[in-house]
């Protein structure tokens, strides 16, 4: 059973930046699809960020093209998520999910089988 574990959430200012990470374990990241989404207050969980481990390739929500950047470092198998220019509007718990490799780099939720339990992200204005 693969389990994903999310941290470096906090509370931050406008304009600031964190990293999030996500650990795995029962699983490598070589071999699963992987994806970043956030649910912010009284709204259903959005799609953030997909990587492709083949190519090292990410692909963005709109909302968050030029701020944020995915990626991974296989050998502690953990992905990461590079937060810039952060808005109060990124207020959410961030997940990480995965799911097999034919899941590609997709938005949907549904579409992935293993889930972190989130890590909360806060920026003040």
């Amino acid at each position: 059973q693969v389990q994903l574990v999310e941290s470096g959430g906090g509370l931050v200012q406008a304009g600031g930046s964190l990293r999030l990470s996500c650990a795995a374990s029962g699983g490598t990241f070589t071999r699963l699809a992987t994806a970043w989404f956030r649910q912010a207050p009284g709204k259903e969980r959005e799609f953030v960020a997909a990587l492709t481990w083949i190519a090292s390739i990410g692909y963005y929500a709109d909302s968050v093209k030029g701020r944020f950047t995915a990626s991974r470092d296989n050998a502690k198998n953990t992905l990461y998520l590079q937060m810039n220019g952060l808005k109060p509007e990124d207020t959410a718990v961030y997940y990480c999910a995965a799911g097999g490799l034919r899941i590609g780099t997709s938005n949907r939720d549904y579409d992935y089988d293993y889930w972190g339990q989130g890590t909360q992200v806060t920026v003040s204005s």
